[in-house]
Formats: structure tokens, C-alpha cells, sequence
């Protein structure tokens, strides 16, 4: 079965993620149940699965009124509070969507919050708020420690796995990025194309884990010559890679 992954947008700047193999369709962090609906109408698709990764609304909204209509399985954090889940998981679950002929591996990745997970499977990666195409979730729940390890085991995963990520921030996250590192070829050549993308009104979304290794600050602490450049510019004080990503994330809060 040929399976493809469509953005619906749904509020200023979220994205809702739909998992399609013939006629049925997953949704991921369904936030809002308009766009779901309408898209599940226009396209004739039937809702087979609702895959969730924390409990913030805008990712959650949605579950009354799909619930309401459609008796799917919905998956979720077991660390959580979250109604109308079904399945709870939690680190190294496998999550089995027989309609899509499609599995996920259950990753937690606390930080954002205390509840959040990602799941990966098939070349892709969906992570919620914890990864964003050149930046990462702020620490609504988590500590930077938290948030800076599940960063780095995404960041283990295989160079060309695709990152659907929940939110259209790149521009504004490379801007970010551009005062950590200006320099960085990599993340120049990434400006260019991305603010190409937008022009067209398209997303910059999925994005590669390597080119998140490649550009991506927060992603980037765990490299000694990153680090070293960090030093240089007086931004930290040691070598430790987490005080680093601690130091950064504080700024980016109010960048």
C-alpha cells in the first residue's frame, strides 16, 4: 500500500498531520476538527487512527468532536491526563495501524512537557513541540536537561529521516539561528530556501534530521567546535553541553 503524509493547517500557525494509505487516514495531534472533517469529506477518506503527542489544546482540541463521530482508536502519552485516549504508551511501545499497513515506535521526549512522546516509523518522525524545523519547544513542564537528551535521540536517528513537526516557525527559528551562527553555510543556503517556500505560501515542513543536525542550534550543542564558538562569543562559560542548550533556549525565549 502507497502511504503519503499531507499538512492540514489548522489556527495561526499549527499543523495537523494526515497519515493516508488508500481510502483510511490517521491523524496526528488533530488540535482542531474543522480542517480534519472538511478534508476527510472532500477527499472521501474514512478516519482510521488519532495519534497524539502531549496534551496542550492546540494539538488536543479536536478530540470531543472527532470522538463524537468516529469510534477510532486514539493513542496518547500514559503520562497524561488526556480524555478520550484509548491506547496509552510510553517508551518503546509499538503502535500497529493495520488499516495503513503502517507501525510506530513510541519515543518519549519530555521537556516541553512532562507528557510528551514522538512516534517514528517508516522514514518519518513525528515530534509535536519537542523538534521544530531550526529550533525546539520552550520548557512549559520540562527541565533543559529533559529536553536537551530527547533532543539528542532524535537527533540519533538516520540522517534522511523526515521531521513533522507541528508548527510553521522556521523562518523565525532561522532568524534565531542566524545570531547564534551567522556563519554557517549550511543555515544560509537553508534561508534562502526556505523563504522561498513561504513566498509560495507553501510549508517548510517536513524537514531532515540532517539538515536539523546541520543548522539547527539547539541541535548543534552536542558539537565541541559549536560549543567552542559559543565560548568565543562570551554566550557560555564552560564546556557543558547542556548548560549550553539551557543558555540558548533562554535566549530564544525572548528573541
Amino acid at each position: 500500500m502507497t502511504t503519503s503524509v499531507y499538512p492540514l493547517r489548522a489556527f495561526a500557525d499549527n499543523y495537523i498531520w494526515v497519515i493516508r494509505g488508500g481510502r483510511n487516514a490517521a491523524v496526528v495531534d488533530p488540535g482542531d476538527a474543522a480542517p480534519v472533517l472538511e478534508h476527510l469529506k472532500a477527499e472521501r477518506l474514512n478516519l482510521s487512527d488519532i495519534l497524539i503527542t502531549h496534551h496542550h489544546g492546540d494539538h488536543i482540541g479536536g478530540l470531543p468532536e472527532l470522538t463524537a463521530e468516529f469510534n477510532v482508536p486514539v493513542y496518547g502519552p500514559a503520562k497524561s491526563h488526556i480524555h478520550h485516549l484509548t491506547h496509552t504508551l510510553r517508551e518503546g511501545d509499538v503502535v500497529n495501524l493495520p488499516e495503513l499497513d503502517l507501525s510506530f515506535q513510541v519515543m518519549e521526549s519530555p521537556g516541553h512537557t512532562l507528557d510528551h512522546i514522538a512516534y517514528y516509523g517508516h522514514g518519518w518522525l513525528f515530534c509535536g513541540d519537542t523538534l521544530f524545523a531550526c529550533g525546539c519547544g520552550r520548557l512549559f513542564e520540562g527541565t533543559a536537561a529533559q529536553l536537551y537528551g530527547s533532543l539528542q535521540k532524535f537527533a540519533a536517528l538516520p540522517a534522511d529521516t523526515a521531521v513533522f513537526c507541528a508548527h510553521e516557525y522556521t523562518l523565525n527559528n532561522i532568524r534565531f539561528a542566524k545570531a547564534v551562527d551567522g556563519d554557517c553555510a549550511p543555515l544560509l543556503k537553508r534561508e534562502t530556501a526556505e523563504a522561498a517556500k513561504r513566498a509560495r505560501d507553501e510549508p517548510t515542513v517536513p524537514s531532515l534530521m540532517q539538515l536539523e543536525r546541520e543548522t539547527n542550534p539547539f541541535l548543534r550543542c552536542a558539537e565541541a567546535d559549536f560549543r567552542r564558538m559559543l565560548r568565543a562569543k562570551k554566550i557560555i562559560g564552560d564546556d557543558d553541553p547542556v548548560r549550553a542548550f539551557a543558555a540558548l533556549r533562554a535566549w530564544k525565549d525572548k528573541f
